[in-house]
């Protein structure tokens, strides 16, 4: 902001993250990730420069020693403008940082020719963040669950145009990923301030995207399942499996066993689902509660939000029937993540495949079952 410098001789900080070359932890994002629904399912071919052959994974960015990343002299996140909205990506650049990145890179401080700036001392601070505010929650609206902070500079006065101060953080254990969801935030984020005498400190902000790389289950069992309504359906699904990476495809078959209620059509949708509150209790995979919320306090808020819906079949089937489910995770439009079982006892976001069989009245039938995503490949 053009504020910056108030009392500080014009001084504008800039933060500037860069990482060893030589490391592969590093991806190029085509946008910041968010909780919304692209209208556009087609979105990827807005970036033709970025298409890639799937089978080859995640495209690598070949990094340079250089600067990766420079924030602008806002206090704005890049996960937002300041009306809210998304930024606009083509002004910078967004990347994923793998779990294990040490944080490496300057903090620039810069003078109008001729001016000085006395100040109290400049620190960095590493700060990982549960932010909550953007609900109504009991308890606190957010907690730092890292909180690191290092001098860069003691008490004295700046002279020179431009000062470049490196900084790092090394071997930081990055608990959750970041996240940003309806009601929830995780965000890492780099702050840097220049105490001043009588005047507020200089405080700047830049943020990181952590994602964090998951193990395939050794077990991975298929979902079978029978449900119906008493003489007069009975069907039965299975999935080939419960557990999913987030570029993974869903096989599955619908056995129609009993048909005698006239059936107009079948959906089949995505589901995702985000509950916040304080003292979130975690869900065993397959337990009780498989299909419902946590147990969570009555003041928990609960996020429900369908990803993608295909029309799976059209007409009435008849007993015998088999109808095949094939589901690519990489066709909807928005930014999955893993699931995440109640993070920090504040928040849970669950995924759902939900079958609907809709009759001749339009009166709807419905199964929900639980699937587990887990990240495989970093910018994903």
């Amino acid at each position: 902001m053009a504020f910056f410098g108030l009392g500080g001789g014009g001084l504008t900080v800039e933060i500037n993250v860069s990482t060893d070359p030589t490391r592969e932890g590093i991806i190029e994002l085509d946008h910041a990730p968010g909780w919304k629904v692209r209208k556009n399912p087609f979105m990827s071919l807005q970036y033709p420069n970025k298409l890639e052959d799937m089978s080859e994974g995640p495209r690598r960015r070949e990094v340079q020693p250089s600067t990766l990343h420079v924030i602008s002299h806002s206090s704005v996140s890049p996960y937002e403008s300041s009306t809210g909205g998304d930024l606009n990506l083509g002004k910078e650049l967004i990347y994923a940082y793998e779990a294990n990145e040490d944080i490496v890179g300057t903090v620039t401080l810069s003078l109008p020719p001729g001016k000085r700036s006395d100040h109290l001392g400049i620190k960095i601070q590493y700060i990982g963040r549960i932010d909550m505010t953007h609900a109504v929650h009991e308890g606190r609206p957010h907690y730092d669950f890292i909180s690191l902070s290092k001098e860069l500079s003691p008490p004295g006065v700046l002279y020179n145009p431009r000062t470049e101060i490196p900084f790092y953080f090394r071997g930081v254990e990055k608990f959750h990923e970041t996240y940003r969801g309806r009601n929830v935030i995780v965000r890492y984020f780099i702050r840097v301030e220049v105490e001043r005498k009588y005047f507020p400190p200089i405080t700047q902000e830049h943020d990181l995207v952590v994602q964090i790389l998951g193990d395939e289950p050794p077990v991975n069992e298929p979902i079978k399942m029978e449900v119906g309504i008493e003489d007069c359906l009975h069907i039965e699904f299975e999935y080939e499996r419960r557990y999913y990476h987030l570029r993974d495809m869903i096989l599955g078959k619908i056995n129609f066993l009993l048909v005698r209620i006239r059936i107009k059509h079948m959906e089949l949708a995505v589901i995702r689902r985000e509950t916040s509150g304080e003292g979130l209790a975690p869900t065993a995979p397959g337990g009780a509660n498989a299909a419902g919320a946590n147990t969570v306090s009555p003041n928990a808020l609960t996020e429900t939000q369908t990803l993608i819906k295909y029309e799976i079949m059209d007409g009435a089937p008849v007993k015998g029937e088999t109808i095949p489910v094939r589901l690519y995770l990489q066709g909807i439009p928005a930014d999955l993540t893993p699931t995440y079982n109640s993070v920090n006892n504040r928040f849970s976001v669950r995924y759902f495949l939900n079958l609907v069989l809709v009759d001749e009245e339009d009166r709807r039938y419905f199964k929900q079952q639980e699937i587990f995503l887990w990240r495989k490949d970093v910018g994903l």
